[in-house]
């Protein structure tokens, strides 16, 4: 598995983290207690008055807020968790192809799977109220384009806060340890997952296989931000071109 405390400091900022903060293993779990329990808890607070997106949209800037918080305190930056303009735009959106790819292939065997072993046999609706939450999308081109900016910011702190936040926290908070890398990634993988449908159903395992794919492409990839957010950008956009 790949250590923070190993990566190339040419290619990958993060190892400012390691360097900063070798020994603050404390520091870094109330961190993550302040901003799991911000994280979880903020999604009581629900605007009726408001559109879902626009709640979902408070929620993350929130969190966003509290993880900016905690960096500042650590003496970390956005920039040094990936951030940072890609040096290659060919690559960057190479990388981000070959994410969506990953991200295909997998749900479509995870399909494939649940279909042969008839599993999630209990007809879901979470599909559906998910468009309604959103308004009715179909053949409705307008609310489309009104919403699907709002959708793409969303998509960017969650990558933001999910793999850049999340993966590195995990990963120092777990760094006495060979696995850390493996332990950060699956931990924010399953998080991603739970707190799309706060149940073990196929749509929190579906969101939790695409966490994962994007949190092993983040490692993988040099921690950059970039890749990611663009494959997220693009998989919403997809998604909500399906629905209308």
């Amino acid at each position: 598995m790949i250590s923070i405390d190993k990566v190339n400091t040419g290619n990958n900022p993060i190892s400012k983290i390691a360097e900063l903060n070798a020994k603050n293993h404390k520091g870094f779990f109330l961190d993550l207690v302040i901003y799991l329990s911000v994280m979880f808890l903020i999604r009581e607070l629900y605007f009726s008055n408001l559109s879902f997106i626009i709640n979902g949209l408070f929620w993350s800037f929130t969190c966003f807020a509290v993880a900016t918080w905690r960096m500042r305190v650590r003496g970390i930056t956005w920039k040094d968790l990936g951030l940072s303009r890609p040096k290659n735009l060919f690559k960057t959106f190479m990388i981000s192809g070959l994410i969506l790819a990953a991200v295909v292939i997998s749900l479509v065997l995870f399909n494939v799977i649940i279909d042969q072993f008839s599993l999630f046999d209990t007809p879901e609706v979470s599909s559906e109220n998910t468009v309604s939450k959103f308004g009715d999308l179909k053949g409705n081109w307008k609310l489309f384009f009104s919403i699907i900016p709002l959708v793409l910011i969303e998509s960017c702190l969650e990558e933001l806060l999910d793999r850049g936040f999340l993966i590195n926290w995990f990963e120092k908070l777990f760094s006495k340890t060979s696995i850390a890398t493996f332990l950060a990634v699956v931990l924010q993988a399953a998080i991603f997952g739970f707190r799309h449908s706060y149940d073990l159903s196929e749509r929190s395992i579906t969101v939790g296989i695409i966490g994962l794919i994007m949190g092993i492409a983040y490692v993988k990839f040099g921690r950059n931000l970039w890749p990611l957010i663009i494959a997220h950008c693009i998989l919403n956009t997809m998604s909500f071109i399906d629905r209308v």
